[in-house]
């Protein structure tokens, strides 16, 4: 019904090199958001799915993102420069996260209005986790992210755990089953540990990749 506007990552003999991984700001609007042109690699999924601690996994900077054992601490749109050539974008989570109902539904909103509007969106990456079986949640978000024209790649997180009864790669399949019933074909997708570096070399190199189809726009301003 919906197709991927990307095609299934290609493999590279060498992955991107981070060499600068810095916080620029956070922000509660898409139009406070920088204007430098960079293209922007935003990262999204459930509030406990693990993205603080990937992102960290995949700058090699401990302590960029900040950890939290609760859910849903992210609150802004948090933007990290990465090689003063592209943005990581941090978003706030969506599904459970101990916040008033009236502030989840902002946040909603503030994420939504991003990922809409902002023309230097290159790419949004949806994070799973691959311990539990396949969430409403999360198939909704992928098929929102389809209507609203986002191109998007999927993450199973959390790949390094195993756990009695947990069985990940049926959850992943049945995940990806789930959301063929809306997709042809499926989105890229990576599987992830930010225990052992899984999926690290994988999703640096579709990043590249998608950077080398964009024109560079070069600017200061942050």
């Amino acid at each position: 019904m919906r197709a991927s506007a990307l095609e299934h990552p290609l493999p590279y003999s060498t992955s991107m090199e981070i060499h600068k991984a810095e916080f620029v700001s956070s922000f509660s609007k898409e139009e406070q958001c920088p204007e430098t042109g960079w293209p922007e690699f935003a990262f999204t999924g459930r509030s406990n799915v693990g993205k603080s601690s990937l992102i960290n996994m995949l700058t090699g900077r401990k302590g960029l993102a900040k950890v939290s054992a609760t859910p849903g601490k992210t609150q802004m749109i948090n933007f990290f420069n990465i090689n003063d050539r592209w943005y990581l974008v941090d978003l706030p989570g969506y599904g459970y996260a101990k916040v008033p109902k009236g502030r989840q539904q902002t946040l909603a909103q503030m994420v939504k209005e991003y990922l809409i509007r902002r023309r230097t969106l290159a790419l949004a990456f949806m994070l799973v986790d691959a311990n539990i079986p396949p969430k409403r949640v999360d198939l909704d978000f992928a098929n929102a992210l389809g209507e609203w024209q986002v191109p998007f790649a999927i993450v199973f997180t959390k790949t390094d755990r195993y756990k009695k009864g947990v069985n990940q790669a049926d959850n992943i399949a049945a995940f990806l089953q789930a959301l063929s019933q809306s997709w042809e074909p499926l989105p890229p997708y990576f599987l992830s540990s930010t225990v052992t570096g899984a999926g690290r070399s994988e999703i640096l190199n579709f990043i590249e990749k998608t950077l080398r189809r964009i024109p560079h726009k070069v600017s200061s301003d942050q």
